[in-house]
């Protein structure tokens, strides 16, 4: 049996287009892994098991026809956000336990017809509104690398699945950070797009103004594939109206980075980052200059205005799109998620347009920043996963949130509309991994992957594997 754990989408989908592996052998593993591993890990909420075998056995049959898929045979895992035909989708909560979608979300419609085989729905915070992915309905998500730690959230089990081999793609949503926190504390890739690259049809909303829709892989050169299948204009997301088309190739050959040039804030993003990411961070960058890159230190304007911004839009569009679900007292929401939908209904309209001002200043702060420089990098978390149940951590003589020391790193992206990839750059002295987030220019995904691939073939911390697994 192939083990999923020493392989990639790309080279499952080549040797199944060619007829040197079957997709069934592929699927069959990936479930015997979500069966070993499954109920301490808590990856999945739903397991398709059945559908998959038969999903194989159809793009066995197309690869026997001589049809080339470009995803064919590869295991794939889906937010239990976002719809798929005829398996439930709950959006991690009791209120939706029984919800059944006619039809699959664009983005995952668009992987199975390039020959993804759906094995489960995963695993996420509750209604998408938390980063640690602890869930008392379906159960706490732990993290592969250390159990009792979160994997991050909201699309914790994706990222848990493909550091273990119970999948090769995932799809995930992005509204704070929740494709590129798990990633980087499970030690996979993450990419947050551009705001309209990926249609958000099917997806269940959090905040319609900055969720987006993106691919979680083990490899960058997967990221790009799959990116490739999932973007592109969707007459269901009128987000998508204008996205332009990617280049041809998204991930060149060559790993020479002559002429680009990294920026590197200082303060906040190192300042308030673990001692051992900060470190592992500045190796990463300092790799990306070995590789012929020129390293540009950068004033980046405090995170405090794209904070308030982002709670601000968040919480109201939030309340917005799920009021009706939190007043029902008898839907099973947990009181924690009800809460913060509900906490949104006491902001006024004045306070909301006052949160997409302010964001319309962060963008043109972040649109003149980038004219010195062409990637930005830093810590994707400032901290290492963290036990669950924690909810502050000392620092100093002060007492932090950790909502505001996770997503301090990530958030102001989406609020922005900028891309954002996660790329694995090292581990800790305890074995737990460190994420280097890489953020670019509206629309220049392809500057981000090309970056991220040469790293990663500089360094291979992409071909560790969890402890056991």
């Amino acid at each position: 049996m192939i083990d999923l754990t020493q392989t990639n989408a790309r080279e499952v989908a080549r040797r199944v287009n060619a007829g040197e592996l079957s997709a069934v052998e592929v699927a069959r593993s990936a479930l015997e892994r979500i069966e070993r591993h499954n109920e301490s890990l808590r990856a999945f909420i739903t397991v398709t098991a059945d559908r998959a075998i038969r999903d194989a056995e159809a793009v066995d049959a197309a690869a026997a026809r001589g049809e080339s898929l470009p995803l064919a045979g590869v295991p794939l895992a889906v937010k239990d956000g976002f719809w798929t035909e005829g398996v439930r989708t709950t959006n991690g909560s009791k209120a939706l336990l029984d919800f059944v979608p006619g039809e699959d979300a664009e983005s995952v419609a668009r992987l199975k017809k390039a020959g993804c085989v759906l094995v489960g729905k995963a695993s996420m915070h509750e209604y998408a509104y938390g980063f640690t992915n602890e869930n008392p309905t379906f159960g706490n998500a732990q993290n592969p690398w250390r159990i009792g730690h979160i994997p991050g959230g909201s699309t914790g089990g994706g990222a848990i699945a493909l550091a273990t081999g119970m999948a090769l793609a995932a799809v995930g949503g992005d509204t704070g950070g929740s494709v590129r926190q798990p990633s980087a504390l499970c030690g996979v890739v993450g990419l947050k797009v551009t705001y309209g690259r990926v249609s958000r049809h099917g997806g269940i909303p959090l905040s319609w103004s900055m969720d987006t829709v993106g691919p979680m892989a083990r490899t960058v050169g997967d990221a790009a594939l799959l990116l490739s299948v999932m973007a592109g204009p969707d007459p269901k997301d009128r987000a998508t109206a204008h996205s332009p088309p990617l280049p041809e190739t998204l991930v060149p050959d060559g790993s020479d980075l002559s002429g680009l040039r990294v920026g590197v804030p200082g303060g906040h993003f190192f300042d308030s980052s673990e001692p051992e990411v900060a470190e592992s961070v500045r190796d990463a960058i300092e790799v990306l200059r070995g590789l012929g890159a020129s390293v540009v230190e950068v004033d980046f304007p405090a995170v405090d205005l794209a904070r308030a911004a982002h709670r601000a839009i968040i919480f109201a569009e939030a309340a917005s799109a799920h009021e009706p679900a939190a007043r029902d007292l008898g839907n099973g929401m947990t009181d924690d998620i009800r809460a913060l939908i509900l906490s949104g209904l006491f902001l006024n309209g004045d306070q909301y347009l006052d949160g997409q001002r302010a964001r319309r200043v962060v963008m043109a702060q972040y649109r003149d920043l980038w004219r010195s420089f062409d990637v930005l990098a830093t810590p994707t978390s400032p901290l290492l996963a963290t036990p669950i149940g924690l909810r502050e951590l000392a620092v100093g003589d002060r007492s932090i949130p950790l909502v505001y020391l996770y997503l301090d790193h990530t958030m102001p992206f989406n609020l922005s509309g900028q891309p954002a990839l996660s790329v694995p750059c090292g581990f800790s002295t305890t074995g737990l991994p460190i994420g280097l987030q890489l953020v670019g220019r509206p629309w220049e995904e392809a500057a981000l992957l090309r970056v991220g691939a040469s790293y990663e073939s500089a360094t291979h911390w992409t071909e560790r594997v969890p402890p056991g697994i």
